[in-house]
């Protein structure tokens, strides 16, 4: 499995407590957001002014996370 942009926040968050870096490392605070429990990953990227090459980039550190 991969997380993707179309994936629910707080499922990855749920699923993949690892990549909860990547979120404070962005100074995204999707964790604790109300939001996450219906936003798709992009969607909240997006919110918060990401470019899709930087939801791209952060989706790639993310999987790389899951994966070791």
């Amino acid at each position: 499995m991969k997380i993707t942009k179309e994936m629910n926040i707080g499922e990855i968050i749920e699923k993949y407590p690892e990549v909860r870096s990547v979120f404070v490392g962005l100074g995204i605070g999707c964790i604790g957001c109300v939001a996450a429990h219906f936003e798709s990953l992009e969607e909240g990227f997006k919110a918060h002014g990401m470019s899709d090459e930087d939801i791209e980039k952060a989706i790639k550190k993310m999987n790389a996370l899951i994966k070791e």
